[in-house]
């Protein structure tokens, strides 16, 4: 596992090959070298390879990534990011809609994150500014199978797992605004 490029080696690493230690290490490289602005980021990596790598990971590989700070906002940050670039525009017509996202595992824990969906785009922030028209709130490592095509928006809404607040009808349309990646 010692290759200069970070994300070609956690790319290129299968999950279920390595421990959560060496998963979660795999990882902070990856996302120091986003911090660091390194040409090889976190951005590098495709969202198809992303999914497959969240895929084969196990429960307990994820939930140790998601249970360092640090890490978990680097990951999430650069999953929203993305959120724009996987918006389907044709699909969304003249949707207009503020989602604002809250991530953590306590009532102190959450990270926020905004999408705003107007004009055929979808701008992605971290400070909410607007009146919400749902409020989802999930735990990180469920939110990263979501993200990644890995669990179904229903059936975490079921479970409970996944709350909304707000328009549930919109809610539940929501993934359907997003080309979610394959594993």
């Amino acid at each position: 596992m010692t290759n200069s490029d970070p994300i070609t080696t956690l790319g290129n690493t299968d999950p279920k090959k390595v421990s959560r230690e060496e998963f979660v290490t795999l990882l902070e490289a990856a996302s120091a070298s986003a911090a660091n602005g390194d040409e090889a980021d976190l951005s590098s990596l495709d969202a198809e390879r992303f999914a497959r790598m969240i895929s084969r990971a196990s429960t307990a590989q994820i939930e140790t990534v998601m249970a360092r700070p640090q890490l978990r906002e680097r990951i999430l940050d650069e999953v929203f990011r993305r959120m724009g670039e996987h918006y389907e525009a044709e699909k969304a017509g003249s949707t207009e809609a503020v989602v604002r996202w809250r991530i953590g595992t306590g009532e102190h824990d959450h990270l926020r994150y905004e999408c705003v969906l107007s004009g055929g785009t979808c701008t992605v922030g971290k400070h909410p500014e607007h009146e919400p028209r749902v409020t989802i709130t999930l735990e990180p490592v469920k939110f990263l199978e979501l993200a990644s095509g890995n669990a179904s928006a229903p059936t975490l809404f079921m479970t409970g797992k996944l709350k909304v607040a707000g328009d549930v009808g919109f809610a539940a349309g929501l993934t359907k605004l997003f080309r979610i990646p394959k594993a």
